[in-house]
């Protein structure tokens, strides 16, 4: 299986230039420690369910090494898709312009369920569209606002793998190749391979790749 352990920009180095089809992620961005140290999220404190081994911050200020690698190794012609609040979209975005980027437009994610919060509290995040050249999505007929249910109980700010088939869906063909360097709860690579995708995907966490593999083996038992 192509996974693997190591820093995002690191390994995304280790890629060949212009060799990927299509990029979906979403790091552990300053913004979400500052959410949960003051409380305004019940997804990422430690317990039981939720161990926060997985969350060593990518902070702001690696965003430019970053992009630039994601630039380098996507093919011309093809789509990026970041997942983030509204303080790091504001970050992210005049970077990812100046190493060539274009950016279309935030796609919101209802999440259908209020999130935690003092007012005017979440049900929604950004997923942030990306050009790399010119690629036309499959179906122009998609709205803006996605509705998926977020997922309960699971990996700390897992995304729900249907959300993540959307995106692989209007932004790839069969047999491309799908890369995600923050693969998390790997719902990107379930998508990806749902769908007939190529994957490879890296996260530097153990408890990421644990519960991935958990995540798996139900679906590996099936097979064999």
């Amino acid at each position: 299986m192509n996974l693997y352990q190591d820093d995002a920009v690191k390994w995304l180095s280790t890629l060949d230039s212009e060799s990927v089809d299509l990029i979906i992620t979403d790091p552990p961005y300053e913004s979400l420690e500052k959410h949960r140290k003051i409380g305004t999220t019940t997804r990422l404190k430690v317990s039981k369910s939720s161990s926060n081994q997985w969350f060593d911050i990518f902070p702001n200020q690696r965003f430019g090494e970053l992009l630039l690698e994601i630039y380098r190794v996507l093919k011309k012609n093809s789509h990026f898709y970041l997942f983030c609040d509204q303080e790091t979209m504001f970050v992210i975005k005049p970077i990812a312009e100046k190493v060539g980027f274009k950016f279309w437009k935030p796609i919101i994610w209802d999440k259908v369920c209020i999130g935690m919060g003092y007012h005017y509290r979440a049900r929604h995040e950004y997923i942030l569209f990306f050009e790399k050249g010119k690629r036309k999505l499959n179906d122009l007929g998609m709205p803006d606002i996605l509705t998926h249910k977020r997922v309960f109980k699971g990996y700390p700010t897992e995304k729900p793998v249907s959300l993540l088939e959307v995106l692989v869906t209007q932004s790839s063909k069969e047999g491309e190749l799908v890369v995600d360097p923050f693969f998390g709860s790997g719902s990107t690579l379930m998508a990806a391979d749902n769908l007939k995708r190529r994957f490879k995907g890296n996260d530097i966490s153990s408890a990421a790749h644990e519960h991935f593999r958990q995540r798996i083996l139900p679906e590996s038992k099936k097979v064999s």
